[in-house]
């Protein structure tokens, strides 16, 4: 098993159609074996059942792993990353916000050494073909200058759903993984630095899928990035 594809989702049923079809075309003409794993993180809608009713094509591996309650984003993908059995495990939104070849951008940066390859909108050759409202960007630039300052990372971009780790790097991060919010992109890049462990920025075409099931629009929510923010050193003090 080459790739391992993680696609965490909550009542995905309408947008994970598109997401499937498309990925696994892509992946019917490659010619390495690979997996594609749909964690259903607590959805009420017919995700799993919509998921189950596609054939798996050659070479391909399709399954939807569900539980109950919803956990969020965060314990989703942690999931599927400590499930997934390819040399190379990924994971992407299921809204595909991103298309699955720019794939190729990030195993191109591990084949030259890195350990994980993160997609990123905010560098140079980077495509946004629909941008977020304007107050959505600019809280993106002043939460991402306020956590490289806190967590002493300097990436441009750590909230891009679209990632892709070596299988032991996936194996060591994600079993330390503490936060189950959206916030564990930095939690486990942070984790990354400690462990020696190098990080590639690669371009990709993004872009922005409206209906967005994670919605930070009220300052209670806004709060509450930041709160889960300063948690991850206090998480790993031990």
């Amino acid at each position: 098993m080459k790739l391992s594809i993680i696609i965490p989702a909550f009542n995905e049923e309408d947008r994970i159609v598109r997401t499937l079809e498309n990925t696994l075309s892509y992946l019917k003409k490659q010619q390495y074996k690979a997996e594609v794993i749909v964690i259903s993180d607590g959805s009420t809608d017919r995700t799993k059942e919509v998921v189950e009713n596609f054939k798996s094509k050659e070479r391909i591996s399709l399954k939807c792993l569900e539980y109950h309650p919803n956990r969020g984003k965060g314990y989703a993908v942690r999931y599927g990353m400590l499930r997934g059995d390819g040399d190379v495990i990924m994971f992407m939104d299921a809204d595909y916000s991103v298309p699955i070849e720019e794939v190729e951008r990030g195993i191109t940066l591990l084949n030259a050494g890195y350990d994980i390859a993160i997609a990123s909108r905010a560098v140079s050759e980077s495509v946004i073909k629909h941008h977020q409202n304007f107050f959505r960007e600019l809280s993106a630039k002043l939460y991402t200058f306020i956590q490289n300052l806190y967590l002493g990372i300097h990436y441009k971009d750590t909230q891009c759903g679209f990632k892709i780790y070596r299988k032991h790097v996936a194996r060591e991060l994600f079993s330390k993984q503490k936060l189950a919010s959206v916030i564990f992109d930095p939690e486990i890049l942070w984790l990354a630095k400690h462990s020696g462990f190098s990080v590639g920025e690669f371009p990709v075409e993004w872009t922005h899928v409206e209906n967005s099931r994670i919605q930070y629009d009220n300052i209670k929510k806004s709060l509450f990035i930041f709160q889960e923010l300063f948690r991850i050193k206090k998480l790993h003090m031990k």
